[in-house]
């Protein structure tokens, strides 16, 4: 991947919005990362290529996410965050099928440092946090390893490996994610398909949505 091939679907003196695509770092670091990536393509137009990362994605996850182009805009966004006012929603591919059509998961999660692994605790201690999402099932399909399930997942909180994390301890994990118990080890099948913040500079809502391609997504006729 190149600066020609990445995907930008706005840019503005303050913000850059692009797709990120699976293992492709969010923040500076060895090998192939977005702000790098970012910075070329703005390089190619002429343009100055300061970037900063305010949203970060799984290395092994692809879809939407936001870079800011100066100070002031990294410090909106990054508040934004920790205010929640940031809307970020998914899809992702589920092997089996929950018991409900639609519903809210509220777990405690401790993320290992050492193992990068995010677990569902029973009880608070130090360096557990409290995690909330809602999804609601959109497609169902039956693979080579079972039934399948597309859920939109809208987050709450933004805790390391959240998604991954709770489906899987709910007898659910991802597609392809051999790290929460999936067998196929070809990345988890988790898109970030829809973003919404305030402009930095003018305060407008902006919002983005983007559907992934390919396989396993276009296995689902259902619109997400």
């Amino acid at each position: 991947m190149n600066e020609e091939s990445l995907k930008v679907l706005y840019c503005d003196e303050a913000i850059i919005v692009c797709e990120k695509q699976p293992g492709i770092l969010s923040e500076p670091g060895p090998g192939r990362n977005l702000p790098d990536l970012a910075a070329a393509w703005l390089t190619a137009k002429g343009e100055d290529p300061t970037v900063r990362t305010v949203h970060r994605l799984d290395k092994a996850v692809g879809g939407l996410t936001v870079l800011a182009r100066t100070q002031a805009a990294a410090a909106s966004l990054i508040a934004q965050i920790a205010a929640r006012t940031v809307e970020k929603e998914y899809l992702a591919v589920l092997r089996g099928v929950p018991e409900a059509e639609e519903a809210t998961l509220e777990d405690l999660l401790f993320h290992d440092s050492r193992s990068n692994k995010t677990f569902v605790v029973a009880r608070p201690r130090k360096g557990v946090r409290g995690a909330k999402l809602s999804y609601r099932t959109v497609g169902r399909t039956v693979g080579e390893s079972g039934p399948l399930t597309l859920v939109r997942v809208r987050l709450h909180t933004g805790r390391t490996h959240q998604i991954r994390a709770q489906f899987s301890h709910r007898g659910l994990p991802l597609l392809g994610d051999i790290r929460y118990g999936s067998k196929a080890d070809h990345g988890p099948a988790l898109f970030s398909c829809f973003l919404a913040f305030d402009h930095p500079a003018t305060g407008e809502r902006m919002k983005f949505e983007l559907l992934p391609t390919g396989e396993p997504w276009d296995q689902f006729a259902a619109e997400a």
